[in-house]
């Protein structure tokens, strides 16, 4: 492992379910406490940090749309549920000693500032760790596509997608305990076999720019501050 970190500017995807722990909706203080202190390790050892929270612990649009309601009030729904993750993210951060600001994709000037790429860029290149809420701002669009899209606008060295499991599988391991754990797949693989890393806008995203993506367990304390360093924890997503 190298001894500093190998990455300038890091975008981190966190699920909101995530945020639940064993709990079957809602925040548990401990983990979203947990998480916070592997962020702020993160951008106190010189790293750039922008995350993106879902809001499926509260609300998921495409839930809601199977159920009968319609997609477009759905998704939004499900976007303010992000804002509720990043905001009690920001708290957990602050409450630790770290700096944050929440960035809302809609304008919720209240409680969170507009996204704008160029104020973001300044916001981290100042050791802010900057949360980005409301997905792209628009429905149809997955927080996996926010994050990639966020990504690739702050010219990111890495998307990290953390999970509860360790990599890429190829089929649910829970389901089929032979299924084997990819180290490394390239964008296409991930497409072909149409396997649950992001949903495809986001894969084809991280593709045509060339950003690697990297899954790995979230649960696993440390895991995130050890890929920094140039741990090969997870899967790895790349140009092959």
């Amino acid at each position: 492992m190298s001894n500093a970190p190998i990455f300038r500017r890091i975008l981190l995807k966190l699920s909101g379910e995530a945020l639940m722990g064993q709990a079957d909706y809602g925040i548990d203080p401990d983990v979203i406490g947990g998480l916070a202190n592997e962020i702020i390790e993160v951008q106190r050892s010189g790293i750039q940090v922008g995350v993106v929270i879902g809001g499926g612990n509260i609300f998921r649009g495409a839930g809601l749309a199977a159920a009968g309601m319609d997609r477009v009030t759905g998704d939004h729904m499900g976007m303010l549920a992000t804002v509720m993750n990043a905001l009690a993210m920001q708290d957990a951060i602050e409450k630790r000693g770290g700096y944050a600001r929440v960035m809302s994709a809609i304008p919720i000037h209240d409680v969170a500032e507009d996204y704008i790429r160029r104020r973001a860029i300044r916001h981290i290149e100042k050791g802010r760790i900057v949360l980005f809420a409301a997905g792209i701002g628009n429905p149809f669009f997955t927080t996996d596509s926010a994050a990639a899209l966020r990504a690739v606008e702050l010219g990111a060295d890495l998307l990290l997608k953390a999970t509860k499991v360790d990599g890429v599988y190829s089929a649910d391991p829970v389901l089929h305990p032979d299924a084997v754990r990819y180290d490394a797949l390239s964008y296409d693989e991930v497409i072909e076999h149409k396997l649950a890393v992001m949903d495809t806008a986001a894969i084809a995203l991280c593709r045509d720019h060339g950003l690697p993506l990297r899954i790995y367990d979230m649960t696993e304390k440390g895991n995130l501050m050890r890929i920094m360093h140039g741990e090969a924890i997870g899967t790895l997503v790349h140009s092959g």
